[in-house]
């Protein structure tokens, strides 16, 4: 993609602009660029450029304007920096395909039936059974138990075994997974080599962090194909009914009749590891932090739990009941809300467009910057941060303009997996607060790590086993 140029019209940015460093601070933190940005929203307008060395970024921050730009009409999906370095090894998957690319029309069509109610269905056991080792893993432990490392274990295991038929047997092992250190290399080296290539003579700086990054992808690569190896030998038959990967290597487009290459399908597994399970545990770590930081939120939570499960302490939730979880459901709306595990989507027009008074061609992109859509104090009132579930009661929902709440993405190129990322989380939480007492450590401050994705680090609760009380 070439420079973001806006034709050379000069946007509105921060105050202090310096002539090499352009907007970025002299006391930033290089490794957290989305939480430095949140730390300066307040008092900017709702178009603003940032300038970092060489590379311009333009972000939204207000609603209003967000509403615009998601328009699929008038606008399409954009890859800024961080997505074309990751483009560089996932390809056109999914994630990072262009939309016009043939491959991105064909994956959707043949996955999206994979995220239908009735498959959703056939995962949920699965979904349960993953969350029932964390769940044994917890209730073992002599002391803190390590939250998003876990969950990151949960999550992967998940997606793993519903919709490729693998077991990476995370609960088992006693060190990181193989796949989880690659893809973690992967994200922090790409993103760092996008960093880097905004410096003068960035394309000479960046050839360690792309080859370590080169070689994290090659472990993922060689491990995917081990996972395709063996659903090839088996022919594609499974006693759970169809997942994602056989639809993949075994069906062809109904109209069309085409297949995904062998090395889409490497691709597209490649990504839904990632992006399936990553931010999901993102989200469900970020729903623990706040429910372990407000006493009344989490008796709330418990008391629906205790309602829906009863007494049992070792109840599963059926897939008719996950839905039920309401209250549930908002605490985990609006931890996105606060933190959406992907902060920012790319958007381009589709042919010149105005926007805030400002000119912008189709070969220009700005990022929808969601902490600060979701904070915008014209929809979320004058204390946007903070944290009330109750901002996703249905009336409150209905009150809102679209487009004001979006963590998921938008259009066309929303997240495919929302569906079944909403349901393991709202069933993993479920079954966590009915049979724990989670408690934080009172000296932690939330700190949170950037890649592609928002997580907590070093976050612990101690949990103990709590006595639910009788169903109502």
């Amino acid at each position: 993609m070439a420079r973001n140029a806006w034709s050379g019209q000069r946007l509105p940015h921060p105050p202090g602009r310096r002539r090499i460093f352009g907007d970025i601070e002299r006391d930033a933190d290089p490794t957290t660029p989305t939480q430095n940005l949140l730390r300066r929203c307040e008092g900017l307008p709702e178009l603003v450029e940032f300038k970092a060395f060489r590379e311009r970024f333009v972000f939204v921050m207000s609603a209003r304007l967000c509403a615009q730009v998601c328009d699929d009409a008038t606008f399409d999906k954009a890859l800024p920096p961080a997505i074309l370095a990751l483009r560089r090894f996932s390809g056109d998957a999914l994630f990072t395909a262009f939309t016009e690319e043939p491959a991105w029309a064909l994956a959707h069509d043949l996955l999206a039936p994979a995220f239908t109610k009735p498959a959703m269905r056939g995962y949920h056991d699965t979904m349960n059974a993953v969350a029932g080792d964390l769940v044994a893993r917890w209730s073992a432990a002599t002391g803190p138990v390590d939250v998003p490392g876990d969950l990151t274990r949960m999550t992967l295991e998940t997606i793993g075994r519903t919709a490729f038929g693998h077991s990476f047997g995370t609960f088992a092992a006693q060190q990181t997974d193989p796949y989880v250190e690659a893809m973690v290399t992967l994200l922090t080296e790409s993103g760092r080599a996008a960093g880097l290539s905004t410096l003068p003579g960035g394309q000479l700086i960046t050839r360690r962090p792309r080859e370590r990054a080169r070689s994290a992808y090659d472990t993922q690569v060689r491990i995917t194909e081990g996972i395709i190896a063996d659903r090839m030998r088996t022919g594609g038959q499974r006693e759970e009914g169809e997942d994602l990967l056989g639809r993949m290597l075994f069906h062809a487009h109904e109209r069309t009749g085409e297949r995904l290459d062998r090395r889409n399908v490497v691709n597209q597994v490649l990504t839904f590891l990632t992006a399936g399970h990553e931010t999901t545990s993102g989200a469900v770590t970020f729903a623990l932090w706040h429910l372990a930081n407000d006493p009344e939120v989490m008796a709330r939570s418990q008391a629906e739990a205790d309602a829906l499960l009863g007494p049992d302490p070792t109840a599963r939730p059926t897939f008719e009941l996950v839905p039920k979880f309401r209250y549930l459901r908002r605490v985990l709306d609006e931890a996105l809300r606060l933190w959406p595990t992907a902060p920012a989507f790319g958007r381009s027009p589709r042919q010149p467009t105005q926007i805030a008074g400002y000119t912008m061609t189709p070969q220009d992109w700005l990022m929808v910057f969601l902490p600060a859509v979701h904070r915008d104090p014209a929809v979320w009132g004058p204390h946007p941060d903070r944290f009330d579930p109750d901002n996703f009661l249905p009336e409150r929902v209905r009150a809102r303009p679209a487009h004001s709440y979006l963590p998921f993405g938008t259009g066309a190129r929303a997240c495919i997996g929302r569906q079944f990322a909403l349901h393991e989380a709202v069933l993993v939480l479920a079954r966590l607060v009915h049979r724990f007492d989670l408690t934080r450590d009172p000296a932690y401050t939330l700190r949170v790590s950037e890649r592609l994705t928002l997580m907590p680090t070093g976050f612990t609760l101690t949990a103990r086993e709590r006595v639910p009380a009788s169903a109502t």
